[in-house]
């Protein structure tokens, strides 16, 4: 569906947070965000500076975790990840494959040579259909347990991690997530 940019003057048109000449299907590192609709808790709560998993937390982690398994083809790694009682971090490593034209010489050593850019459209390949699938898939166990209410914001924040000192701080930070939940700015 194409919107008539003339009869609503852009006013809808929000720009897109994702890097301009980057190819989010590129072999690299990337740090994840994404946050349930209006920050709701649907996913357990944090006790004594650990994050305690409620049924639909336990699902988000799962469907996590299953993320590399349902895309062989694409070799994918996971890093350090976290659920928290509304919003999910995590690192996604998307490894050369048949759809990116890179190399990595190891995880934090990534190199994309191609210089597409990120344009609106059909998304396959890339880090914007697996954080599709997983939302879905998370949206959809939700729905069946009764959460009729769950829904997730309808983007997602991303980081892309070029060394290995931001691949190392950025998983401490998400590591230590639970203990400094207090201060989180997803904190509610």
């Amino acid at each position: 569906m194409k919107i008539n940019s003339r009869k609503y003057k852009n006013k809808y048109r929000i720009p897109s947070a994702r890097l301009k000449n980057w190819d989010y299907g590129s072999n690299a590192a990337y740090f994840v965000t994404i946050c349930t609709k209006q920050r709701k808790h649907f996913f357990g709560e944090i006790v004594d500076e650990k994050m305690q998993l409620n049924a639909l937390g336990e699902i988000a982690e799962r469907e996590w975790i299953k993320s590399v398994a349902l895309r062989p083809d694409m070799n994918l790694e996971l890093g350090e990840f976290t659920v928290m009682p509304n919003h999910f971090h995590g690192i996604m490593i998307i490894g050369k494959n048949d759809y990116n034209m890179g190399y990595c010489r190891d995880a934090m050593h990534c190199v994309s040579t191609t210089a597409t850019i990120n344009q609106f459209g059909p998304q396959s390949k890339n880090l914007s259909s697996i954080l599709r699938g997983y939302k879905s898939a998370v949206t959809t166990q939700a729905n069946k347990m009764g959460h009729v209410n769950f829904a997730w914001q309808p983007r997602f924040y991303d980081i892309i991690i070029r060394n290995a000192e931001s691949f190392e701080r950025i998983q401490n930070y998400i590591f230590d997530n639970p203990s400094n939940w207090k201060g989180d700015k997803f904190y509610s």
